[in-house]
């Protein structure tokens, strides 16, 4: 293993549109990780749980797109999302520092999680997140151990609504 995975510099929280990829690149402060072929964008502010989610998400199974910051381009009625252009493939865990991990390719985006957002009902009704103009099925941060693997079921199988 080479060294350590430094703080990001500046020039890698820019993104990049792809000449494949119409429409410009949109930043978002979002932690994103590979399910099935689709990304799970984990947005929300400093310190509240987005690298935590990612990192537990990736122990059962995800890959990381990328960490803290999330590059996301509309292409047609989907939203893509990929690393900031540069960025080390990693993921911050409190307490013992960035983590190396395998970087999944870009992703389109099957489902938000708001983590600003607590959820307080035991069987909410489905929630939208507006990404970019599309409309995005979304949930709302849940303070319970089987959160991770309840996103990992919802992204593989859907719910009954």
């Amino acid at each position: 293993m080479s060294g350590p995975i430094r703080s990001a510099p500046a020039s890698w929280s820019a993104c990049r549109s792809s000449p494949a990829v119409p429409g410009a690149a949109v930043q978002m402060h979002a932690t994103t990780v590979a399910v099935a072929g689709r990304g799970v964008v984990i947005t929300g502010p400093s310190g509240s749980g987005k690298s935590t989610l990612g990192l537990n998400l990736m122990a059962l199974g995800a890959q990381l797109v990328s960490d803290d910051i999330t590059c996301l381009t509309p292409e047609g009625a989907e939203v893509i999302a990929r690393p900031p252009h540069g960025a080390p493939a990693g993921i911050e865990a409190r307490g013992v520092g960035l983590l190396r991990a395998d970087p999944a390719g870009p992703v389109p985006v099957g489902l938000v999680i708001d983590m600003a957002q607590e959820e307080q009902l035991r069987l909410p009704p489905p929630r939208r997140f507006a990404l970019l103009g599309r409309d995005m099925p979304c949930f709302h941060k849940v303070a319970r151990g089987c959160f991770p693997a309840a996103i990992l079921q919802y992204v593989r199988h859907g719910r009954f609504d």
